[in-house]
């Protein structure tokens, strides 16, 4: 194939913008996640106040590439059985529908019971829903059953502070504002192509780098706002800014500082706590071997402006962000007859969920004013 010259130049003019255009909004600080906070829908929280927030359902149409299936059943157990008798509003943020590889229609059909079941949590108080990548061509269904429940951010008022959540795909939102075909053209792959051949999606949650990069963006505009920040997209859960390898390494560290004014009683109880976090810390870097883990601290003190809430297609369990009044939590609800993957910073027992066979454990949890207090001092 030949190409003129004029053709040459018009393509180089093209890349010349493109770059010009990138340097620009790499330049420009945050825009389209100070969008969110400016726009976001409001809600105020008080005393009585209780929300859970799940993020990346990724449901599908209940065939073998369908994500949501493997624990379809836990995710109807928890919100059935837990959240809603105990009157809890619900956030489902982001990535609910997997609409690049499934048509919306297929995913209604095969999951009828569960919309059903998301819109019962109006009653308790509010049902939200906000878009990601993944769905967000819900946007041009002008007949989606819950478009009225559909907003791109939330704005939590706790007092005179703010909680902002989204999904968190904008911190790297460039990519689909500048190239609006890139979405279309991954949709064609991954129903046409991918799907077929069985391949997963190409997704920020499964690169490690890139997950940071989401990551690091949020937690620094979080940390100029002095907000707190809520997002899902990159698939692991983080409370207080801290990943599960970070967490593990603060409290050996923390176990490393009162050992030696400890009781002999109590030296012996800090020495077996010490032994199975070794044992953690050594299964988490064998496994970031193998999928490149990128862990570490944004900045040397870590401030607690991010948290996510994890994902609905754990191998092993979901993960889940609850607010309950004043506080704040991460839990991870998991089949009982497994031991949980998870630490938990409050050494909890599991508590079961009646006859289901599943159990939830509270990973962590602090005092909403503990991390504003935190995040006014450090930011």
């Amino acid at each position: 194939m030949r190409v003129n010259k004029t053709e040459m130049l018009e393509f180089s003019n093209s890349a010349l913008c493109f770059g010009n255009n990138l340097m620009w909004l790499h330049k420009r600080k945050h825009p389209h996640l100070k969008r969110l906070l400016d726009t976001a829908k409001s809600v105020h929280l008080d005393r009585s106040s209780k929300i859970v927030i799940l993020s990346d359902l990724h449901m599908g149409n209940g065939g073998r590439l369908d994500e949501f299936r493997k624990n379809a059943e836990l995710v109807k157990s928890i919100l059935e059985r837990y959240y809603r008798p105990n009157k809890y509003s619900l956030v489902l943020n982001g990535d609910i529908e997997e609409l690049l590889k499934f048509p919306l229609a297929s995913i209604q059909n095969e999951w009828r019971d569960f919309y059903d079941l998301f819109q019962t949590f109006e009653q308790n108080g509010f049902f939200w829903k906000t878009w990601g990548n993944h769905d967000a061509a819900l946007l041009e269904e002008k007949e989606y059953r819950f478009a009225s429940s559909l907003v791109e951010s939330l704005k939590f008022h706790y007092r005179d502070k703010t909680l902002l959540l989204f999904h968190g795909h904008q911190a790297s939102v460039y990519m689909w504002e500048t190239f609006p075909f890139i979405s279309r053209a991954a949709i064609f792959f991954l129903r046409y192509i991918a799907k077929p051949a069985g391949i997963k999606n190409f997704s920020v949650a499964y690169n490690s780098r890139r997950r940071f990069a989401v990551e690091k963006s949020i937690y620094e505009f979080s940390n100029r706002e002095k907000i707190v920040s809520i997002i899902g997209h990159t698939h692991r859960p983080l409370f207080e800014s801290l990943s599960k390898v970070d967490y593990l390494n603060y409290k050996i560290e923390e176990l490393c500082r009162i050992y030696p004014s400890a009781e002999d009683k109590k030296r012996t109880a800090i020495e077996e706590k010490m032994d199975s976090l070794k044992i953690e810390l050594e299964d988490c870097s064998r496994q970031g071997k193998k999928i490149g883990l990128r862990s570490g601290i944004y900045h040397n003190l870590t401030i607690p402006s991010l948290f996510n809430s994890g994902c609905t297609i754990g191998k092993r369990g979901i993960t889940a962000l609850e607010i309950e009044g004043s506080t704040i939590r991460l839990v991870c609800w998991y089949n009982g007859k497994q031991s949980s993957t998870f630490s938990s910073d409050r050494d909890n027992q599991p508590t079961k969920l009646g006859s289901t066979g599943f159990s939830r454990i509270i990973l962590n949890e602090d005092s909403l004013d503990y991390v504003f207090s935190r995040l006014h001092l450090l930011a």
